[in-house]
């Protein structure tokens, strides 16, 4: 196992900047804000570590990329940031994401309330889902796993055309797993930041998925015209466990980070870390280290304390719904599933720790 450490120097600088302007503008958030994101740059901070990298097919060893610090951040003029007219980021679910209506309606509305708690300060919506036939998507049967896959372009061209006018963004999910060109295995999620779109799949999230006995492969019989979308009628969805869930609410806050101008952090443990396969996506954390949390703060204006709070709050609403969550178009009439919230437990500790820090 390697560790990637920099010095108490890079990551304050990493942070804080020594461009004046953005040191200035450091100096006037308030002190608990600042007490927590200093934690950065201590060596003995126990809120946030450094990366660890646990073979050669990790992210930064296989994929070598320049990092990205706040004032690089700051100053990307291909940056956008939400205004006062487009605050609002939209979900659209493509296919069933449970094996029931019920099951299915309660995880969007579950992923929905954890990106506005997230993404503090922005609006969260949902579309009515649609089925793959709306969107006019290529598919296939992946030659490997045997189960279907559609076109990742195809659908960010349907979602491009959907985006309503007071859109940041409008990310697409779905269950069904991706591919983005013909000569690729798969994707976990592709986005276009320059049309704020992304799709992302949990196809692969499921416990069973890398199983000899998903249930998801096609057989060789069923396998008919690329024009023929029945195929994906009542086409196989995995149980919505605690996991799963913690993987879905990880990957599309990650993927719409890229969206707010986010790259792949190189400095500390990092939700916004790049994962090359499923068990590193799993050991990257829930949480933005600080130098991502600032850069996100930047660009929406909120309160970390009140952030933190909302997350907690999440966590701790059982319900599908979430108190002032915003509902656009909803897919059904209010459901009252428990939510399976076991996988947070261990990530409640660490915010109420941060707010520790904060609130001191």
């Amino acid at each position: 196992m390697q560790t990637v450490r920099h010095s108490e120097q890079t990551l304050k600088t990493a942070l804080i900047s020594k461009n004046p302007t953005l040191v200035s503008q450091y100096e006037k958030l308030d002190a608990g804000e600042r007490r927590l994101l200093n934690k950065a740059f201590k060596a003995d901070s126990d809120l946030f570590g450094p990366i660890t990298l646990h073979s050669e097919s990790d992210w930064i060893i296989s994929h070598p990329e320049a990092p990205q610090d706040f004032e690089q951040f700051f100053s990307d003029p291909y940056r956008k940031a939400p205004s006062p007219e487009k605050r609002s980021i939209y979900i659209q679910c493509i296919g069933s994401l449970g094996n029931t209506r019920i099951i299915s309606d309660g995880y969007i509305k579950w992923l929905k309330g954890y990106c506005e708690a997230f993404f503090y300060g922005l609006t969260v919506k949902l579309l009515e889902p649609v089925p793959v036939s709306v969107t006019r998507c290529s598919f296939r049967v992946n030659d490997n796993t045997q189960n279907l896959q559609i076109h990742a372009g195809d659908i960010l061209r349907f979602l491009k055309k959907k985006k309503p006018g007071d859109a940041f963004c409008i990310v697409g999910i779905t269950m069904i797993d991706l591919y983005p060109r013909d000569s690729w295995n798969f994707v976990f999620g592709q986005a276009s930041l320059t049309d704020g779109v992304g799709i992302f799949s949990f196809a692969r999230y499921g416990s069973d998925f890398y199983s000899s006995r998903f249930e998801g492969k096609v057989n060789k019989l069923r396998r008919v015209s690329s024009s023929d979308y029945s195929v994906f009628d009542s086409y196989y969805t995995p149980e919505v466990t605690s996991v799963l869930l913690l993987r879905s609410c990880k990957t599309l806050t990650h993927e719409i980070g890229h969206i707010f101008g986010l790259r792949h952090c190189q400095w500390l443990a990092c939700l916004m870390q790049g994962s090359n396969h499923l068990e590193e996506a799993d050991r990257r954390p829930l949480n933005l280290c600080p130098i991502c949390l600032r850069k996100l703060q930047c660009a929406i204006g909120f309160n970390i304390i009140e952030r933190y709070q909302a997350l907690v709050r999440w966590i701790d609403d059982e319900s599908a719904d979430t108190p002032g969550v915003s509902t656009e178009h909803s897919c059904e009439d209010n459901v009252n599933l428990p939510k399976p919230v076991e996988a947070f437990k261990e990530w409640k500790e660490w915010i109420i720790k941060c707010l520790a820090v904060v609130q001191k």
